[in-house]
């Protein structure tokens, strides 16, 4: 009975010893104090940033802060450095020299900047600004033979509103508390409505339209075309106005301008007044080498059963054109580098290899992390995958923002909540300690999600990324945040180490069904 008594009596600590997730304080205390009081990260972010300048897929910017990182982490002294190969791309681009300013009614210098893969001006240009009021290609064509060299605009523009909330912002405690609440998302999509079908329909149909009738102003040899940019304050969002593909049509040149500067002369344009406008554009194309690539580099394992064994971290490296992306996402790239250099610093060695990627081409679809895993890990259309699926224990992810790490997105894969639980708890002081079960999208830890190996994406405070940064011509090293940087680097490596450490791979989900076709 004593016997009996006893074993019941230890059965629950039994129990809560074993759902208890080994932590290494000491470890932690180390990678602490490096990251927090040795940070690296804004030296890191400058070379990215100020040193490299935009990293448009295929950009020289790219190329010149892939070369910086591979030194980088050669002078750290990290293993099979390579700039590895995922594919073709199609052409690398860059803006030279951008100058543009109304002179008529009075001289006034415009923010904007030219659209992505769009040509320049061949040398300076002066013209009148034509407000083109046609929602038709046939009402279009009524212009025909008098646009060549021209400067143009569509009669369209929606006026400003003034915001009361401000730019940047930090979760706050209910919402943390909101998504540690989460339950686990249904597998199923939502059936679509009939509204929402005919919008895309509407959309679509828009698309094309517009497509048609700037593929028209092509044909008539007009000078420049300016672009109304979602925005404000001086900011505005930048994306492409033609397609790098190397067999791509050739385009006008397209300038994408500030909503108060296209506003202003929408105004005088509308109420009789002529607009003058000179423009000075040079742009280059770059196709000698059309594949794209990753960035990679390694700490080997030293334990010989699990050193085969890989726990990737990464974030992507090129970004958009009309500033020099700090925020998406030199600030990812910088920290998970960051760690690395934590991990070699307080002279770690693993028993799982570590792999930093930096990839390429988020941008334009996630192609340099989903090629990768396609050439590694297998194709999630088919679920065949390779031997080293199965190697992976986790990939962790950072891709929004300069924000200080506030927890940790499990993407529906329960089993991983107690480990992560157990790792943060150490860092509860600096603001990291929510678990939620819901999933996140839009950025690289997809490409590894759709294969079944736990792919990561962190939980981090807004700030400012999607109302002043977020592919914007503001998105520069001022808007870095230097603490949250360190923050979320330290964070970064000590859940690397307890990856690595740990006696078993993390927890697998279910596989995904098979993505469509």
């Amino acid at each position: 009975m004593k016997k009996h008594l006893l074993f019941y009596l230890l059965l629950p600590f039994s129990f809560s010893a074993a759902a208890q997730e080994k932590v290494d304080q000491a470890m932690v205390q180390k990678i602490r104090k490096e990251g927090l009081e040795n940070s690296k990260a804004m030296e890191i972010a400058f070379n990215l940033t100020d040193v490299s300048g935009p990293r448009l897929s295929n950009s020289p910017g790219l190329k010149r802060a892939q070369d910086w990182a591979m030194a980088t982490f050669g002078q750290w002294g990290l293993k099979n450095i390579q700039r590895e190969a995922w594919g073709t791309f199609g052409k690398g681009w860059q803006v030279d020299k951008y100058y543009a300013a109304t002179t008529l009614p009075y001289y006034h210098a415009i923010i904007a900047s030219p659209k992505a893969w769009t040509p320049g001006t061949n040398g300076p240009i002066k013209s009148e600004v034509i407000l083109l009021k046609a929602d038709s290609l046939p009402e279009l064509q009524k212009l025909q033979g008098s646009l060549a060299g021209k400067i143009v605009m569509f009669d369209q523009g929606t006026a400003l509103e003034n915001s009361y909330k401000p730019d940047a912002v930090r979760h706050a405690d209910s919402t943390l508390a909101k998504m540690e609440a989460a339950t686990a998302q249904g597998g199923q999509a939502r059936a679509r409505t009939n509204n929402t079908s005919n919008m895309m329909a509407q959309y679509m149909r828009m698309r094309t339209q517009r497509a048609n009738m700037v593929k028209w102003l092509k044909e008539q040899n007009v000078g420049l075309i300016l672009t109304y940019a979602r925005g404000g304050h001086g900011t505005f969002f930048t994306s492409n106005g033609a397609s790098y593909a190397l067999n791509a049509e050739a385009v006008s040149p397209e300038l994408e301008v500030s909503p108060e500067d296209f506003l202003h002369m929408l105004r005088l344009l509308r109420a009789g007044k002529k607009v003058e406008m000179e423009a000075d554009i040079k742009t280059s194309f770059y196709d000698q080498d059309p594949q794209g690539y990753n960035v990679l580099a390694e700490i080997p394992g030293t334990d010989k059963k699990l050193k085969d064994e890989v726990i990737i971290i990464g974030g992507h490296f090129d970004s958009w054109h009309s500033a020099t992306g700090a925020t998406d996402n030199a600030a990812g790239a910088t920290v998970m580098m960051e760690a690395m250099r934590i991990l070699k610093a307080v002279g770690f060695k693993p028993k799982r290899t570590i792999r930093v990627a930096l990839w390429s081409s988020e941008e334009q679809g996630l192609f340099g992390s989903r090629n990768y895993v396609l050439k590694h890990y297998g194709d999630p259309k088919t679920q065949k995958f390779t031997p080293d699926q199965k190697k992976v224990s986790a990939y962790y992810n950072l891709d929004n923002g300069t924000g200080k790490i506030r927890g940790v997105y499990l993407q529906g894969n329960a089993a991983v909540s107690p480990i992560f639980k157990s790792w943060l708890e150490p860092f509860a002081d600096l603001g990291a300690k929510t678990v939620t079960i819901g999933n996140t999208g839009g950025t690289d830890h997809l490409s590894f999600d759709a294969v079944g190996i736990p792919g990561f994406q962190f939980i981090q405070d807004p700030m400012d990324y999607n109302t002043r940064t977020h592919h914007t011509n503001q998105d520069t090293y001022d808007r870095l945040v230097e603490d949250d940087l360190k923050q979320a680097a330290t964070i970064v490596a000590a859940f690397v180490y307890h990856t690595s450490e740990r006696p078993a791979m993390l927890p697998r989900k279910d596989l995904p069904a098979p993505a469509q076709q």
